[in-house]
């Protein structure tokens, strides 16, 4: 446990108990006091006697008291100047204090495991809702993952951020998975809907951007509604930031919903993707198509295989913009101009585009 926590409940008491209170580890080493110039001191003097006895000890002039532990020996021990029964009192109540201060971090800290645990299939399915009823811990509750990466921030930044956002300890959970991410598991509401999702994934960016000023991305899983799904919500979470970023690069919060033909590419073996381009592109190579050319097929496709429209927004002549369809079916024998053709040209595209990713190494 963090020698902060206990280092802010004594400044908080000093005012009030005016006499010298500490902590000291399992070494006997002073890791928070009141005064602060004692900090790093070690006490190894009275190691054996706290050992033996869980009751206030008086040594040397102050008074100790071990904090409960679940392991053998003891992990902390408060200690009070003084020997009298002022300091045995101070002593007592601040070992209480203490105490369930670390209770409380302890079952916070094994239901963020816990979590943790879940999403990354740890455990068993059979095993989570023993587990829960162990933790006190709510399987019924509607959930979703939000999976944020943060490639150039400090992370402890980023947790600090996300922790104080999502400050409801009992509902929502904020967990690292690796250097990168740091999964949010939320409680929504039953009949939360992608707009409610998309709006806490908002929140979530422009806090980081506001108080780290760094740039996210963020991953939306779909709505678990038992606990064990929440599981699928982060390999959801996973999915849409990959593939948002081979065929969405633009985009910083990416829904597992919205994905549409990306997320049935992404699936695909790689085998089958080659196979797939091959026969398309049966007459030519889609490598033998040059920038200007796929620029146009984009316009042409973003003005839903309008001519007219197309033409405007590409300031060229219409003939031009005829001229350039032609060369695409003489190359290809795709007739962009029908629907059905433009649509397998579409998905060719990305698939192209899937398997340069694989090759870079991107995904």
């Amino acid at each position: 446990m963090d020698a902060r926590f206990f280092q802010g409940i004594l400044l908080q008491m000093r005012d009030a108990v005016h006499c010298v209170v500490g902590i000291m580890d399992a070494s006997g080493t002073v890791i928070a006091c009141t005064e602060l110039s004692m900090i790093g001191e070690v006490r190894k003097e009275v190691m054996q006697m706290l050992i033996m006895s869980n009751e206030c000890t008086k040594i040397m002039g102050y008074t100790y008291k071990t904090v409960e532990s679940k392991a053998p020996g003891f992990e902390y021990a408060v200690f009070v100047q003084g020997e009298d029964r002022v300091a045995e009192s101070v002593c007592a109540v601040t070992t209480v204090a203490i105490n369930n201060l670390k209770l409380a971090y302890d079952e916070r800290n094994d239901e963020t495991s816990f979590i943790k645990n879940i999403l990354l299939d740890n455990i068993l399915p059979g095993d989570i809702p023993i587990r829960s009823r162990e933790l006190r811990f709510s399987s019924s509750s509607t959930r979703a993952v939000f999976l944020v990466r943060c490639d150039e921030a400090d992370q402890a930044s980023v947790l600090n951020v996300l922790n104080s956002l999502f400050s409801d300890k009992q509902v929502d959970f904020v967990v690292i998975i690796n250097d990168t991410d740091i999964a949010v598991v939320k409680e929504v509401k039953i009949n939360a809907e992608l707009k409610d999702l998309s709006k806490i994934a908002k929140m979530i960016e422009e806090d980081l951007a506001k108080k780290l000023n760094v740039k996210s991305i963020i991953g939306v899983g779909t709505i678990a509604m038992q606990l064990k799904d929440i599981a699928r919500s982060f390999k959801e979470a996973q999915v849409a930031i990959e593939v948002g970023h081979v065929f969405e690069p633009e985009k910083t919060i990416i829904s597992y919903q919205n994905l549409g033909v990306g997320r049935l590419i992404y699936q695909l073996p790689i085998t089958l993707c080659e196979m797939f381009l091959s026969e398309v592109f049966r007459k030519g190579s889609i490598d033998s198509l040059d920038e200007e050319t796929l620029f146009t097929v984009q316009k042409f496709l973003e003005n839903n295989l309008n001519v007219s429209e197309t033409s405007r927004k590409l300031f060229v002549h219409r003939n031009t913009l005829v001229y350039r369809l032609e060369k695409i079916k003489k190359l290809t024998g795709l007739d962009l101009r029908e629907f059905d053709h433009a649509i397998v040209f579409k998905v060719a595209l990305m698939v192209k585009k899937y398997l340069i990713s694989r090759e870079n190494g991107q995904i």
